[in-house]
C-alpha cells in the first residue's frame, strides 16, 4: 500500500519494494540501510535496488533518524574556504557521505585559524560526528568532552582525545623534495615554513632538518597567502651573506609567493634559484615556470576521513591510515647555479 505523498499522489513504501523484488521488508531494509553484506546474496541486493529504482522509492530518513537517534550529520571543520586544498578535502568527504545517507556541513574557522564559536546552539543535538583539520584544531573547542566522536586529519597519532586518525606522509614528501634538490647539486637552502602553528608543519620541518643536516638551512616564515609569503622572501633572500640557492615552501601560495619576490629581485627560476611547493594545487601549473611540488591526494583524505567516521559511529575499529605522497619535478627547480 503507497503512502500519501504531501507534494500529491502517493509515493511507494518499502512494502512495495519487497513485493515487487519478492523479498521480506526486512531484507528491503538491510539491502537500503547498506547492512546486507553477508547477510543476502548480491543477486539479491541488485534486485532490491533495482525495484527502488523502478519504483522511485525514497526511504523516509526523519523517521529513521528518529529509530536511529542520530541525524545523520557530519561537521568537517577547516582553517579556511580560500585553500583548494580543502575543497577537495570536502568533495571526497561528502562523496562518502552521501552513499551512506549522511550530510556533510562544511565549518571554516571565521579566521583562518584559531578560535571559532561553536557553529550549532546544541552540538551534540545537531551532529553524529566532527571531522578535523589539524590546522583548524583551535575551533574543536566546543566538541570536545563531549560525546561526539572525533577523526582528525594531519594530526599526531598520540591525541587521546580523537577516535580515529587520517595523515598524510608529509614526513616522506620533504624527504622526496630534499633528495631531487640534493641530487641538483644545491647546499644552501632557505625553508618558507608556514606561520600557522600546526603538528602538519611541525613534522615537514624536523624531516626537513633531518634530511638537510650538513647543509646551510635557513627558515623565514609567512602567514599563507601570496603577499606575506613575497615579502618574507624577499628579506630572506636580500640579507647578506651567501644566498640560497633553492626555497623549499610549505605550501604552494608560499612558493608563489617566493617566486614574485625572486622576480623583483631580478632572479631567474630555476637557473639562479629553485623553488619548491606542497600540494599540488591548481595554483602549481598557473605559475610560470610551473612548480615543482609535492601532490597531496586530497580527495582521498577526505573520503578517508568520512570513512574513519562511520566506522567509529558503527562500532567498528577505524585504525590509523597514512596516505602516500608523491612528488611532482616541473620546471621551478634545476642544478644548483655556479658559484
Amino acid at each position: 500500500m503507497q503512502s500519501p505523498d504531501p507534494l500529491g499522489g502517493t509515493r511507494p513504501t518499502s512494502r512495495d519494494v519487497a513485493r515487487t523484488a519478492g523479498v521480506s521488508q526486512a531484507t528491503v531494509s538491510l539491502v537500503l540501510g547498506d547492512k546486507w553484506r553477508g547477510r543476502v546474496s548480491e543477486r539479491t541486493a541488485e534486485a532490491v535496488r533495482l525495484a527502488a529504482r523502478e519504483l522511485g522509492y525514497r526511504p523516509n530518513l526523519a523517521a529513521r533518524n528518529l529509530r536511529l537517534g542520530r541525524t545523520r550529520t557530519a561537521l568537517l571543520v577547516v582553517p579556511a574556504l580560500t585553500n583548494e586544498f580543502f575543497a577537495h578535502v570536502y568533495t571526497g568527504a561528502a562523496a562518502v557521505a552521501a552513499r551512506h545517507g549522511f550530510g556533510v556541513v562544511l565549518y571554516p574557522s571565521p579566521d583562518g585559524t584559531g578560535p571559532a564559536r561553536d557553529p550549532f546552539a546544541s552540538a551534540q543535538a545537531s551532529l553524529d560526528g566532527v571531522i578535523a583539520s589539524s590546522m583548524a584544531t583551535d575551533a574543536l573547542t566546543a566538541f570536545r568532552g563531549t560525546d561526539l566522536p572525533l577523526v582528525m586529519l594531519d594530526s599526531d597519532p598520540a591525541d587521546p582525545g580523537a577516535a580515529a586518525h587520517v595523515n598524510l606522509d608529509v614526513a616522506d614528501g620533504m624527504r622526496r623534495v630534499t633528495r631531487h634538490l640534493l641530487d641538483l647539486g644545491h647546499r644552501r637552502f632557505l625553508h618558507l615554513a608556514s606561520a600557522v602553528p600546526s603538528w602538519t608543519f611541525d613534522v615537514r620541518a624536523a624531516a626537513l632538518a633531518d634530511a638537510l643536516r650538513g647543509t646551510e638551512l635557513r627558515t623565514a616564515r609567512a602567514p599563507l597567502n601570496v603577499a606575506d609569503a613575497r615579502e618574507a622572501a624577499h628579506l630572506a633572500l636580500a640579507a647578506p651573506g651567501p644566498r640560497p640557492t633553492a626555497v623549499i615552501c610549505d605550501d604552494d601560495i608560499l612558493a608563489a609567493g617566493v617566486s614574485k619576490a625572486a622576480h623583483r629581485l631580478g632572479l631567474r627560476v630555476p637557473e639562479d634559484l629553485s623553488v619548491t611547493g606542497f600540494d599540488d594545487m591548481a595554483l602549481a601549473t598557473a605559475v610560470e615556470p610551473e612548480l615543482t611540488t609535492v601532490r597531496l591526494p586530497a580527495e582521498e583524505f577526505g573520503r578517508r576521513g568520512m570513512e574513519a567516521l562511520l566506522a567509529v559511529l558503527a562500532g567498528e575499529p577505524a585504525p590509523p591510515v597514512t596516505l602516500p605522497v608523491a612528488l611532482v619535478p616541473r620546471g621551478s627547480t634545476g642544478p644548483a647555479p655556479a658559484p
